[in-house]
C-alpha cells in the first residue's frame, strides 16, 4: 500500500514504480505532481495506491500526520505500522476514503458530466458489475468478522468427529508407534477411515489462505486460528492461478448459506486472479481531477435532507431547490436549505458554498464575490415570483411590500480542516476568521438587497468523509439539526453586537399596520433599506457609529 497526496510533488523513478500510468500526475524535470484523487491498484506492479486529497497538507509543507510526504509513501514498509493498534486510524481513513469515491460514483451514475461550464469527470475503468481488489478485501474482511465463531465452531467439530473414526489396522500397520515404560504401544498419529477427501475443509482452506494473504500484505491485524491449515509463499502463488478450476471440483458440496457465499468470495478471488480470464485486467481506478466536486456532493449531503428538501418538487409557483441550485446565468449553488428567519417565524433560504482548499487557506475576492451574487440570484427569484401576483410557500418573506425592504439572506462558506486525524466521530464545527464578510451599495443600510454577510465555518474533513457513505441517518439529522440551529444563532449574536455588524437596530411599535404604513410613506426617503416590518413593528437598522440615545437603547431590537 502507498499513500501519495495530490499537489505534491514526488521523483518520477518512484511513481514510475508504483504506477503504470503516467495521466495522474504531471512532470517537471525528475519529479511528478500529482493532480488526481482517488484510488489505484496495479496487479503488475503489485501496488495499492491511495491519492489523498491536498487537505491532508499542512501549512509547513508536512502532512497533518506529522509525516513527511515521501515517508508516507513508503509507510507500510515498518511491520509494525501494518501490524500495531495504534495505526488503526490509517487503515480506516483508507477504507473511508475508498468508500466515499464509490459512494459519489453511485450518487451519480447517471451523469458523471456534473457541470457543463467544466470538464470534470470522474474517472474509472471498474463497471457496475464488478468487483475491485479493495472491494474483495473488505469483503472477506467484513464477512470473516461476522461469520468467524461459527466456521471456527464448525472447523472444530470436522476435526473431533475425524479423529474419532480412527481406522486401527491400518494405523498399526502404516504407523511407528512409541513404547512407554510398561512396554505398550503409544500412536501419536492416526489414520481415518474416510478415505475421501473432506471437502468442506477444502473450501476452508482456500477462504483463509485468500485472507491470510491480504493480511500479510495490508496489514489488516487479523488474528487467523492456528488450527487451520494456510496455502503461504510459492504454493498460494501457484493457488492463484489454479484456484478457480479446483475450487469448480467441489462447487456442489456446499448446502448452507455461509458456505455458499465463502465459495462465492472465493470465486470472485480467483477469477480476478485468472491469467485466462477475459474479465482480467491489470490495473485499475477510480480518480477524479477536481476533487472540489466531490467535497462539494459530501458536504451537501450532510446538509440536505432527502425526505424534506427534494429539489425536483416544485410548488404551484413553480418554485423549487432545483431551480434554486442551478441559476440562469449558469452559476450553481452548493447548499441551499430553508430556516427560521433572523427577524421573525418567516422562512428563509441559507445559501452555502464548499471550499476546497489545503487545511490553512480561506476563500478569496472572487468566491466571496460569487457568494454574493448566488444570495442577489436567489433573492431575484422570489421577486419574480412576487411580480408575478403569487405567493411565497412556507411563510417565505424577502421583500416587505410595506417598508420594501428586504430580509437578511444569510450566506456561510464551509471549509474541511484537519485538526486530529485520528477523530472521525464528531464534526468539531468552529468559526473560521475574524468577523463576516461583508458586501453593501450603501453600507449605512441593513435592510437592502445589496447588503449581505458571509460567515465562515471549518468541518472536521474526517467526519465528512465518513458521514458520506454512513447508513445511520439518524445521527447524520442530529448534525443537520444542530448544525443550521448553530448557525442561525451565529448570525443573531453578530446582529446583536453592534460593534460587530455596524449596525444598532431600534423597534417601533404602532397600533395598526395602517398607522405604520402611513409613517412609512411619510419617512421614505429616511427609511428606504433602512427598515422592515413585521406585524406592528417596524425595525430600523441605525448605522453603529451615530450617537445612540437612551431612548434608542430602550428600543433595541434584540434577534431571537
Amino acid at each position: 500500500m502507498k499513500i501519495l497526496i495530490e499537489g505534491e510533488a514526488y521523483p518520477l523513478l518512484l511513481l514510475a514504480e508504483i504506477l503504470e500510468d503516467a495521466s495522474f500526475y504531471t512532470q517537471d524535470n525528475f519529479k511528478g505532481t500529482i493532480t488526481t484523487v482517488g484510488y489505484y491498484y496495479s496487479s503488475k506492479k503489485k501496488s495499492l495506491v491511495y491519492m489523498l486529497p491536498k487537505v491532508f497538507m499542512r501549512e509547513n509543507g508536512n502532512t497533518v500526520f506529522d509525516i513527511d510526504v515521501l515517508e508516507l509513501v513508503n509507510i507500510d514498509s515498518n511491520d509494525t505500522f501494518k501490524h500495531d493498534d495504534k495505526y488503526q486510524w490509517v487503515r480506516q481513513l483508507l477504507v473511508y476514503f475508498y468508500n466515499s469515491l464509490k459512494e459519489f460514483k453511485r450518487r451519480h451514475s447517471e451523469s458523471i458530466l456534473l457541470h457543463k461550464s467544466d470538464q470534470t469527470l470522474l474517472n474509472s475503468n471498474i463497471t457496475e458489475q464488478e468487483y475491485t481488489y479493495l472491494d474483495l478485501l473488505l469483503t472477506f474482511v467484513n464477512f470473516y468478522k461476522k461469520n468467524k465463531n461459527p466456521i471456527l465452531y464448525r472447523h472444530i467439530q470436522s476435526i473431533s468427529k475425524t479423529a474419532k473414526r480412527t481406522n486401527w489396522p491400518k494405523t498399526i500397520r502404516k504407523q511407528l508407534p512409541l513404547i512407554n515404560s510398561a512396554g505398550q504401544p503409544v500412536y501419536h498419529q492416526f489414520l481415518n477411515k474416510n478415505k475421501t477427501v473432506n471437502r468442506q475443509e477444502e473450501l476452508l482452506i482456500y477462504f483463509f489462505s485468500i485472507l491470510e494473504y491480504f493480511n500479510q500484505e495490508h496489514g489488516l491485524n487479523i488474528a487467523i486460528d492456528k488450527s487451520y491449515s494456510l496455502i503461504k509463499g510459492k504454493a498460494f502463488e501457484t493457488l492463484k492461478s489454479n484456484g478457480l478450476s479446483k475450487l469448480k471440483k467441489i462447487k456442489y458440496r456446499y448446502f448452507s448459506d455461509v458456505y455458499k457465499k465463502m465459495y462465492r468470495l472465493c470465486e470472485l478471488y480467483f477469477t480476478k486472479n485468472d491469467l485466462g480470464s477475459r474479465s482480467n485486467i491489470n490495473q485499475e481506478f477510480i480518480t477524479i481531477d477536481n476533487y472540489n466536486i466531490v467535497f462539494e456532493d459530501m458536504v451537501d449531503k450532510l446538509f440536505s435532507n432527502p425526505t424534506t428538501d427534494n429539489i425536483s418538487v416544485e410548488n404551484r409557483e413553480g418554485l423549487s431547490l432545483k431551480k434554486l441550485k442551478n441559476h440562469p446565468d449558469g452559476k450553481i449553488i452548493d447548499h441551499i436549505y430553508s430556516d427560521k428567519s433572523l427577524i421573525d417565524n418567516s422562512n428563509i433560504f441559507y445559501i452555502g458554498d464548499s471550499k476546497y482548499y489545503k487545511s490553512v487557506n480561506s476563500a478569496g475576492q472572487i468566491s466571496k464575490f460569487k457568494q454574493f451574487t448566488y444570495a442577489k440570484n436567489v433573492i431575484q427569484f422570489h421577486i419574480d415570483v412576487l411580480n408575478q401576483k403569487s405567493k411565497l410557500p412556507d411563510g417565505l418573506r424577502y421583500r416587505d411590500d410595506i417598508t420594501e425592504g428586504y430580509n437578511i439572506s444569510p450566506n456561510f462558506f464551509i471549509y474541511g480542516y484537519i485538526d486530529n486525524y485520528r477523530i472521525f466521530e464528531e464534526p468539531l464545527l468552529k468559526v473560521k476568521g475574524n468577523k463576516p464578510t461583508k458586501s453593501a451599495h450603501f453600507p449605512e443600510r441593513l435592510f437592502d438587497r445589496d447588503t449581505l454577510f458571509i460567515h465562515e465555518y471549518k468541518l472536521n474533513f474526517l467526519y465528512i468523509l465518513k458521514s458520506y457513505t454512513s447508513s445511520n441517518e439518524s445521527s447524520i439529522q442530529e448534525f443537520r439539526n444542530k448544525t443550521k440551529k448553530h448557525f442561525r444563532e451565529k448570525f443573531v449574536q453578530f446582529f446583536n453586537s453592534p460593534s460587530d455588524s455596524g449596525f444598532f437596530v431600534v423597534k417601533d411599535e404602532f397600533e395598526d399596520q395602517s398607522k405604520l404604513k402611513s409613517y412609512v410613506d411619510a419617512n421614505f426617503k429616511n427609511l428606504n433599506g433602512r427598515c422592515i416590518s413585521v406585524g406592528n413593528t417596524l425595525l430600523t437598522a441605525k448605522p453603529f457609529k451615530l450617537p445612540i440615545t437612551e431612548d434608542d437603547r430602550s428600543k433595541q431590537y434584540l434577534f431571537e
